[in-house]
């Protein structure tokens, strides 16, 4: 029973406080002029998770999509070969190209040392 009184002389005690606390609050956002964010404002923005500026990130989009525009250009030189119905990396292609313009290298300078 004790707990009901004094239950009733917090909450008017926390509520009291509660609106203070309001009323500075409002006090001060007009005395200094400021702004504060809802807490909606502050999530993370799907498309600017770092919170960069416009610019910096129409930069970094950029960046990223020639990156990527690099890296499906490389990727369609590999040679590839379906094996077990899956698509493998050809190694032997690969070997063939790689070995091809060292022996042209090796032909150009065996052919200019004999002239």
């Amino acid at each position: 029973m004790s707990w009901l009184i004094i239950l009733s002389f917090a909450l008017p005690i926390f509520f009291g406080l509660l609106f203070v606390m309001s009323k500075f609050v409002k006090h001060m956002k007009e005395e200094q002029n400021m702004e504060i964010e809802s807490i909606r404002d502050t999530l993370i923005d799907e498309d600017n998770p770092v919170g960069l500026s416009g610019e910096e990130l129409e930069k970094l989009k950029q960046q990223q999509a020639e990156a990527q525009k690099h890296l499906r250009d490389v990727i369609s030189k590999i040679p590839v070969e379906e094996k077990d119905g899956r698509l493998r990396p050809a190694f032997d292609k690969m070997k063939k190209l790689q070995d091809e313009p060292s022996e042209k290298a090796a032909g150009n300078g065996k052919g200019a040392s004999k002239r």
